[in-house]
Parts: C-alpha cells; sequence; structure tokens
C-alpha cells in the first residue's frame, strides 16, 4: 500500500463491494485542463462527465476513490432537497428555484442511468425512497411536501398507518411519502463504478494523493501532492465532509456532521419478508434522522446519528439496534455484524454549496445526507459550468463562502442539539 493511503475504514460495503480499479498516486509532474481535488461522487461525477466531453481531467484523491463518506454512507438514492418545493422556489425564484427543484428530484434517475449506462455492479435497486413520519407535525411536514411535488407531476403517493406497517413491517409510522424515483445501491461499489467509468473515459485518477499545497502560478493553478505537482487551468474543489485548509475559510463554511451505520447478519427469507416488504428505502422525516434499507443479502442496515468519532464495530451503536428492535419485536436475537461511520457535510442554510472564490476554482459540497443523488447530479452541472465559465447557467446558485460564526464550537453544539432532539421524540413531541 502507498504511503499516503490510509486503508478503508472497515464496514460491510469494504467486505462486499466490487474490487477496486487500480489508482495509482500521482508520480511526477503534469499538465491538465482541469485537476479534481477529492475523490467522492462529487469529483468522480464530474471527471466522468468532463472527460466524456473530451477534456483532460485529473482527479488527485487523498486516499482511493470512495474512501470517505460516499462509500461509507447509508446507500440511499433519494430524490430531492432538504426543503421542499415550495420554500425552494420562494428562496431562489421562480426560474432558479424551479430548475433546482427539477434537477434535485431527478438526481436518482441519473444516478440509475449512470449505472445502467456504465454497467457498474453495485447492487443496484430503484425501488423508491419512503419518507415517514411518526409525529403530527412530521406527519403534517410529510403530507405538504407530497402535495408539493404531485403538482410538479413527481411520482408520489401518501401512504397512511395501514398501508404503511404493510410496506414496512412497522407500526410506528403515520404516514409516508413514496417517491418511486428513490433506491439503493451498495455505495462503496458504486464509487468504484463511477472511477472506473471515469478512467475509461480518459480520466486519471490518482489514489494516495493528497493536495498539500494550491496556489496560483502564471494563468495556471498548481497543485501539490507528496508525489508529484499538477498544473492546470481550472480546479474543481469536492471534499465534502472531510474539507480540510486548503482554500482559506472553505472548512469552517460547513459542519462535518458523522453518521454511522449499524447491520445485522443476513436474515432469513422469512425474516427479511416481513422487514420493508415493499423494497423500498425509508429515512424519518424527523428532527433527528434514523434511515434503513435491506441489502441484496437480506441484511439490515440501520442508520442514523452518532458520535463525532469514526465507529468501528456494532457495540458502538445500540442507540441504532434498539431502535431496530422496537420497530420489529422479531429481531431481538438477531446478530449485529458490523458498525462504522463517516463525515457528511452541513450547511446552515440546508442548501448545497458551490462557489466560485478565484477564477478558474470552483467548490461544490454541503449535501446534508442526500448526497448519493445530488453529489452524482452535480457531476454533470459542475462540467458544464467549467467548460461554459460564469456564462454558463447551471440549476443550482453560485454563492460566496461564508464562514461560520464560533466554527470551532460545532461538536458541542451538534451533541446537544441531537440529544435534545432526542428526548422530544421520547415525549412524543
Amino acid at each position: 500500500m502507498p504511503p499516503n493511503r490510509k486503508p478503508l475504514p472497515p464496514s460491510l460495503y469494504a467486505e462486499t463491494a466490487r474490487p477496486a480499479p487500480p489508482t495509482p498516486p500521482l508520480d511526477g509532474d503534469k499538465r491538465v485542463a482541469v485537476a479534481i481535488v477529492g475523490g467522492g461522487f462529487t469529483g468522480l461525477s464530474a471527471a466522468l462527465h468532463l472527460a466524456e466531453a473530451g477534456t483532460d481531467v485529473a482527479v488527485l484523491e487523498a486516499h482511493e476513490p470512495g474512501w470517505g463518506a460516499s462509500g461509507r454512507n447509508g446507500g440511499q438514492v433519494n430524490p430531492g432537497l432538504k426543503h421542499d418545493p415550495d420554500v425552494i422556489e420562494a428562496d431562489f425564484g421562480p426560474d432558479l428555484g424551479a430548475r433546482m427543484v427539477a434537477m434535485s428530484w431527478d438526481a436518482p434517475n441519473v444516478v440509475f442511468d449512470l449505472i445502467r449506462r456504465h454497467q457498474m455492479t453495485c447492487e443496484a435497486q430503484q425501488g423508491g425512497t419512503l419518507r415517514a413520519a411518526f409525529s403530527r407535525r412530521s406527519a403534517a411536514e410529510v403530507r405538504a411536501s407530497a402535495a408539493q411535488s404531485a403538482r410538479r407531476g413527481g411520482p408520489v403517493t401518501v401512504l397512511e398507518a395501514d398501508d404503511l406497517a404493510l410496506a414496512t413491517g412497522a407500526r410506528r409510522y403515520i404516514c409516508a411519502m413514496l417517491d418511486r424515483r428513490g433506491g439503493k445501491v451498495n455505495p462503496l461499489g458504486y464509487a468504484r463504478g463511477l472511477a472506473q467509468a471515469a478512467m475509461q473515459a480518459g480520466a486519471a485518477v490518482h489514489g494516495a494523493s493528497p493536495v498539500t499545497a494550491m496556489r496560483r502560478n502564471g494563468g495556471e493553478w498548481q497543485l501539490t501532492t507528496p508525489t508529484g505537482t499538477v498544473r492546470a487551468e481550472h480546479v474543481v474543489l469536492a471534499t465534502n465532509g472531510y474539507t480540510d485548509d486548503l482554500w482559506p475559510g472553505l472548512r469552517r463554511s460547513l459542519v462535518p456532521l458523522f453518521s454511522a451505520i449499524a447491520a445485522t447478519e443476513p436474515l432469513s427469507r422469512d425474516r427479511a419478508a416481513a422487514i420493508m416488504p415493499s423494497g423500498s428505502v425509508l429515512y424519518e422525516a424527523e428532527t433527528v434522522t434514523v434511515y434503513y434499507r435491506l441489502d441484496q443479502d437480506n441484511r439490515l442496515l440501520m442508520g442514523g446519528r452518532s458520535a463525532s468519532r469514526d465507529i468501528a464495530g456494532p457495540a458502538q451503536l445500540a442507540h441504532l439496534t434498539r431502535y431496530a428492535q422496537r420497530l420489529w419485536p422479531q429481531l431481538a436475537d438477531v446478530r449485529w455484524t458490523h458498525g462504522w461511520s463517516g463525515q457528511l457535510a452541513i450547511t446552515t442554510d440546508h442548501y448545497p454549496h458551490i462557489h466560485e472564490p478565484a477564477p478558474g476554482v470552483t467548490v461544490c459540497l454541503g449535501y446534508n445526507g442526500r448526497g448519493v443523488a445530488m453529489a452524482t447530479a452535480m457531476g454533470p452541472q459542475l462540467a458544464r459550468r467549467v467548460l461554459g465559465g460564469a456564462a454558463a447557467a447551471i440549476d443550482m446558485p453560485v454563492t460566496t463562502i461564508r464562514q461560520i460564526p464560533f466554527h470551532a464550537l460545532w461538536p458541542s453544539a451538534v451533541a446537544g442539539r441531537i440529544a435534545y432532539a432526542r428526548i422530544q421524540a421520547m415525549l412524543g413531541l
């Protein structure tokens, strides 16, 4: 293993995903039209679309493609942004707002179209997303969201308590919105598939190549890694929850939030048939989100917020395994075999952030828990912007970097907010 490449963190995906394609470290000096920092979904999708457009592009990844949250998330391919369509159009106007809504709610189709087109082996299944509510407040919000999506032609249905119990095997929920555009993947396998597709299209993807410095050199940008340099006309920064201080102030413009997943042993066919028989994925539309799905081996994957540290094993995720038993008491004797976590990027306004802080620099990050679909869908958007410049309209706003006041206090603030929300949930508020 190259000295700069950290081993892939232990997870179920690390054991079950398709093999990683070779991504050797940068060796020496090279010049490309576009250099991308970060080998997650954003960077790899952008590289693929740029390469397909005939652009010379190189991806510089600190470890290996999918090493960060792209390869550790819940594997849910969910439509939409954090905010509902009416809110988005009120925030950004009838033109840009409507384009944001259309692009974000169609994002899962971008994922599954790429998977089919490039024949990626990643356990893909477009079986729909359930956005479920167990509190009266959230149930009203789910119904409103479904109505707004339906008015825009979205393939959505509201499932009431009895039908939802049939779909999930759980009696906890008041209602849910089923959006048939959603689905699931093995996210590490998908990241590796994107990397393979990008390289087959002509992109260079270098693992074990952390960018340690970035500076303007004449009319180009020069990126330095431990084993070489890249000169590029344009740089895309796509580091999301693992953003560091490479660009001044960028790290302090978002909050890296840990999300964790616990996975069971493969369940029997009968047991699996009683849990999510619909084949959909589900996330709870509550203050502290829990999300879950079955994988192709009938393992139950339960995800949610966790302590602000890396998790290695299911014993550290008792809050998730207990919750699973609350939903399905028949799982009391099931064995939990895996537990892991990764860092998401949360923005204060809960929108993805696209910045252009200097000529030839584009930043894209902050998916607020919807990264599988949205980060992928931003790939063609970024390619269009890079190739067309400021005159090329994209379906997201380009904003300035704004640092979060008192950013150093974020771990305590997040822990307090999660604890407060869990108390509210226990009290039924």
